[in-house]
């Protein structure tokens, strides 16, 4: 298994710092959100700070997806604000960053940009939020396929797209385009899908680019450490090795930083201690 840590989880450290750090610990990669705080894809001098990374990134022999769920990048005021759901001209902020994310992706040579829906607003009917949702995904498909990045689109709980089904639905709409594949987040599965969370990744297996990892309760939608949830990871990832997945498998902390170093020190321990076992 190859484990990454996501920077949404190491908010007050440098990007710089987060890497050495997590090569330090034995990660194999990172999920890199990118913010105001953590290559920002709006400010001056992007091209010579990715290529920074990326050198940094060879160096310390870790890969990287990218991630852009940033809470205030687009809008101070309103967290995870505008979405591709929104009006044309919140619409089109998101597809720039989303377009901006992908050819960052491909200069740090990361497979995957991971997005999501964002949540309906409450005055637009379901019919609207799929025209939407799907015209801002075929803009971004377009950017992707060109530079040969995946998308991983999350369903997450709380948004328009929550579920596998609604996920599956998308990808159905966009006529099951090769490059847009699924981001599976394993607690989420515990929060808000039906079946138990082994089933869950077996069904996600076909369309997995990007797994994030955490622990969960029943419909608690709470990023928690290990062991402070209700999953039973050894069967979790049983059924991940099963699937054939060899890409990065991010530990998802965001609300974490304020004790990040402790916190990935005792998340690679508790993942790597289940690999051993599952191993016998």
């Amino acid at each position: 298994m190859r484990i990454a840590y996501g920077t949404n989880g190491f908010a007050d450290h440098r990007i710089g710092d987060v890497l050495e750090i997590l090569a330090d610990l034995g990660y194999d990669g990172v999920a890199l959100t990118l913010d105001h705080h953590h290559l920002d894809p709006f400010t001056p001098g992007l091209a010579s700070r990715v290529a920074g990374v990326a050198t940094r990134l060879d160096r310390l022999g870790l890969s990287v997806v990218v991630e852009t769920g940033a809470r205030y990048l687009l809008d101070p005021w309103r967290k995870h604000r505008p979405t591709l759901l929104d009006d044309t001209a919140g619409a089109d902020r998101r597809v720039d960053l989303l377009e901006r994310a992908v050819r960052v992706a491909a200069e740090l040579g990361a497979p995957v940009v991971s997005l999501w829906s964002g949540r309906a607003p409450r005055d637009v009917d379901p019919r609207a939020c799929w025209e939407r949702l799907t015209a801002g995904c075929s803009r971004v498909l377009t950017q992707a396929h060109a530079r040969g990045v995946s998308l991983g689109f999350e369903p997450e709980p709380g948004m328009f797209v929550d579920t596998l089904d609604r996920y599956e639905e998308l990808w159905r709409r966009l006529g099951r385009p090769e490059h847009l594949g699924l981001t599976l987040d394993i607690g989420h599965c515990r929060c808000l899908e039906p079946l138990p969370v082994p089933d869950c990744v077996a069904r996600a297996g076909p369309h997995l680019v990007n797994v994030q990892i955490e622990d969960m309760r029943r419909g608690v939608h709470e990023h928690l450490e290990f062991g402070h949830g209700d999953i039973d990871f050894p069967p979790v990832l049983h059924a991940l090795a099963d699937t054939g997945y060899d890409g990065l498998v991010g530990v998802e902390l965001p609300r974490h930083s304020h004790a990040a170093t402790e916190t990935a020190r005792r998340s690679i321990a508790f993942l790597r201690a289940v690999e051993k076992e599952i191993a016998g």
